[in-house]
């Protein structure tokens, strides 16, 4: 009866932090989409973009420092092996909510696209959904979000890296797939253009970081996969 119990008590938490980690990026997508593209100051403070540095830095360095291998295992110590992925994801969505919902509007307009520019400005974000939903499923996003096998057992690991789908062709497409939501919008202000230069800037960092860790978990099947798929992020570029 006891394990029952905290089977369930265990299941709940996991399903909050799921709700929480849906909730916090369907936020993120509207203030992008909507609040980001307003254009209502005309003079930008340095106190906004010293707050917007501030909030994106706190949300970055948490994902960077949760994502090594080393924070795994303490964070696994401390809640147990059912609730590690659940902590990240609700420590994840409450820096990643506070930080859209404080985020400081920038001045500026960058550019304005026409109509027909925009509407294959608009393509080129359908293009980046479906990457990502189809990236996303081979990656487990279930598991990602602290649900399904991958939270249920987390000290099982995959034997090799992903490499079907849109991984057969960049080694990164989530992160290819969010930067082609961010950057090809009809209106870019100052407030967008900045999120997504951050957004940018961390990707480029946060990628060797990764792979670091991903030849530690799967050594020579990870070298062997980097060599066939070249293109870490945009093949013939990086």
């Amino acid at each position: 009866m006891k394990s029952s119990l905290e089977s369930g008590r265990v299941r709940i938490i996991a399903i909050s932090g799921a709700l929480a980690f849906a909730a916090s990026l369907i936020a993120g997508g509207y203030a992008y989409a909507v609040t980001y593209g307003e254009t209502a100051i005309s003079e930008t403070s340095t106190r906004s973009i010293a707050i917007d540095l501030l909030l994106f830095s706190a949300f970055g360095l948490h994902h960077s420092l949760f994502a090594r291998d080393g924070v795994k295992r303490r964070v696994r110590a401390w809640v147990g092996p059912e609730l590690e992925r659940t902590v990240y994801v609700w420590v994840a969505s409450a820096f990643f909510a506070a930080m859209t919902w404080w985020w400081q509007p920038i001045a500026g307009v960058l550019w304005r696209a026409g109509s027909v520019v925009g509407w294959l400005l608009i393509i080129v974000q359908l293009g980046g959904t479906v990457l990502m939903l189809a990236a996303g499923r081979l990656s487990d996003v279930r598991g990602l979000a602290g649900l399904g096998s991958a939270a249920a057992h987390p000290d099982i690991a995959l034997s090799e890296p992903i490499s079907r789908g849109p991984y057969a062709v960049v080694r990164h497409p989530l992160y290819l797939a969010f930067l082609l939501l961010l950057w090809p919008v009809q209106v870019m202000t100052g407030t967008r253009l900045l999120f997504a230069a951050l957004f940018s800037v961390y990707v480029l960092i946060a990628i060797p970081l990764e792979e670091r860790d991903l030849r530690r978990t799967f050594g020579q099947a990870y070298e062997q996969y980097a060599r066939r798929v070249k293109a870490r992020l945009i093949p013939g570029l990086y």
